[in-house]
């Protein structure tokens, strides 16, 4: 399944010219949905932390884990095949398992609906955890801000609008087992699916598998190798900030291909609040490109892209 390797943009997000940094950004966003960040501000130490942690979960018992499985609330642990994207009945679902991590409390509540594990078995995992959702979400907003000027918007465009008003991101730990079977062509530790919220921060442990496919409607798809580059993230729209800007971004395709190796990343999904009202962005319409979409609550919106997802699967 090995497809043809992409280079994408990579953005430096120390760079003082924000001009040039936004003109990269809008480029990437049309083009491909996908684009690398360097100089993001998450310490290197702190990641190798997080990816330690990962991997002592998931080697855990199934039992164990399955103690933790995932809540009402999106928190907790997914097991293989516990989601379905592909609607093709010999796909069985991702062959990926998973563990959600949301904010500690909001806006509404404080009450923390995460599941975390023994702090016997696991005394950091908590610190570590809140400190890399921390810094993953101020490095997201970073790019955000420079997202609304590739828009032509205020750089406080999400701010001012209330999108960050609740928290509302997520960690997602995701392991794939890499298992290779030559008889089973829908095997997929992720099939293909675009995000479906606002933005998302990739970082990955370099075991390859990433591909997208930038036009999903053609056939037969092509799709193309993304490869890892030390020190950056891997940062795509999601389907939401697609609609958002009338379809001038594109939120992209993606899959994880088994490759024979094991292969452990690390997600980080920026959603806007829950209450928030998505509608098209004034500099993304005109008389000519009128919006394509009614308004929508976000929340509302990523709770029914979630529970099909989940209705989808076999268990």
């Amino acid at each position: 399944m090995a497809g043809r390797r992409l280079d994408l943009p990579v953005v430096d997000l120390a760079s003082g010219d924000l001009h040039a940094a936004a003109k990269s950004i809008r480029k990437a966003c049309v083009e491909y949905g996908f684009f690398y960040v360097i100089n993001h501000g998450i310490d290197a130490a702190l990641l190798e932390r997080v990816f330690a942690e990962s991997r002592k979960f998931f080697k855990q018992p199934m039992q164990e884990k399955m103690a933790l499985r995932k809540n009402s609330s999106h928190r907790g642990y997914t097991a293989p095949y516990s989601e379905k994207v592909d609607p093709l009945p010999e796909s069985r679902g991702d062959s990926k398992e998973s563990f959600y991590i949301g904010p500690m409390g909001d806006g509404v509540s404080q009450t923390d609906v995460n599941q975390w594990p023994s702090e016997g078995y696991f005394p950091s995992w908590k610190e570590i955890m809140q400190l890399y959702y921390a810094n993953a979400l101020a490095t997201g907003k970073r790019i955000l801000s420079l997202i609304a000027l590739s828009l032509d918007l205020d750089a406080e465009f999400f701010h001012r609008n209330g999108a960050f008003e609740i928290p509302s991101a997520f960690i997602r730990l995701l392991h794939y087992s890499g298992e290779v079977n030559e008889f089973d062509n829908a095997n997929f530790g992720a099939a293909a699916h675009s995000d479906y919220g606002m933005l998302t921060l990739l970082a990955t442990d370099g075991t390859p598998g990433l591909q997208i496919c930038k036009e999903k409607d053609r056939n037969p798809q092509i799709w193309e190798d993304i490869h890892h580059i030390d020190g950056s993230l891997i940062v795509n729209i999601g389907d939401l900030l697609e609609r958002w800007t009338n379809c001038v971004f594109s939120s992209t395709l993606h899959r994880v291909v088994p490759v024979g190796k094991e292969r452990y990343s690390v997600a980080f999904f920026i959603d806007p609040s829950p209450n928030l009202v998505v509608q098209c962005m004034e500099s993304c319409c005109s008389e000519a490109n009128p919006p394509r979409f009614p308004p929508i609550k976000s929340g509302d919106y990523l709770e029914e892209r979630l529970t099909s997802t989940y209705k989808l699967a076999t268990v």
